[in-house]
């Protein structure tokens, strides 16, 4: 936030119009209660030369922005949290509303609410922060905070895509361990023995190979996937008949 304040108090309006709009934007930051050492500095700066008025209903566009670059000088902040970008402008009461209309006007839509007796005016969308960045001349925050976002997100898809690839071995591995166990049952009774051949040849290719995939089963046995599983499927089936559920069913 200090890098940002510092890139945007180093802005230097070329028109005196727009120094007399950002000078009204800062507030009471220009007499003597600014943020930061930088913001200060501006103050002083914009102090000097001519010093026309200022009225935001008859101001030109870049003027305006000039305002709101101060305005946010004085009072905004940026944040990051979870991959999101969070922008907001802590005002005295009454001004949140017409801060909110102000930014509308801009075609930057805003939410405001009370928040211990002070006006919070909020930007989430990472556009809307974006745009007004780009507009307030901090090119290297917005460079910075894309960069970050970028990563952020690529970090969360990795993550995602890691807890999905765990939660599948977990799962392959579960079916595996039940399938070793069916087979070692109906070994053991007696019933394997009475399998079709094919049946006869996963189980003995599973027990091989506990931690095999489908696919790879496939290929040592010589049948196609969908058969490995069907095999396996049998084998299951008739592993629960051997514990005692649905036995009249599968012989």
């Amino acid at each position: 936030m200090a890098a940002l304040r510092g890139e945007l108090a180093a802005v230097e309006p070329a028109r005196a119009c727009c120094r007399a709009a950002e000078r009204a934007g800062l507030g009471a930051a220009a007499l003597g209660e600014a943020p930061t050492a930088a913001v200060a500095r501006l103050a002083v700066r914009l102090e000097r030369g001519p010093r026309p008025g200022f009225a935001w209903e008859t101001a030109a566009a870049h003027c305006r922005w000039a305002w709101l670059r101060g305005r946010f000088l004085a009072t905004g902040s940026l944040s990051l949290a979870a991959g999101r970008a969070h922008l907001e402008f802590v005002v005295p009461a009454a001004e949140a509303p017409s801060l909110a209309a102000r930014l509308a006007a801009l075609d930057l839509p805003a939410s405001w609410r009370l928040r211990r007796g002070a006006g919070v005016v909020t930007w989430k969308r990472t556009e809307t922060i974006v745009r007004f960045l780009q507009a307030a001349g901090a090119t290297a925050a917005v460079l910075e905070l894309e960069s970050r976002l970028v990563v952020r997100a690529l970090r969360g898809q990795l993550n995602r895509a890691l807890n999905a690839e765990t939660a599948n071995l977990a799962r392959v591995a579960g079916a595996a361990a039940r399938q070793v166990r069916a087979i070692e049952r109906v070994a053991a009774d007696g019933r394997l023995a009475g399998q079709a051949a094919r049946i006869r040849l996963v189980a003995r290719a599973r027990l091989a190979a506990p931690e095999a995939s489908l696919t790879e089963l496939a290929l040592e046995t010589g049948l196609s996937r969908p058969a490995v599983q069907r095999a396996l499927e049998r084998l299951v089936a008739l592993g629960e008949a051997a514990d005692g559920r649905g036995a009249a069913a599968l012989p």
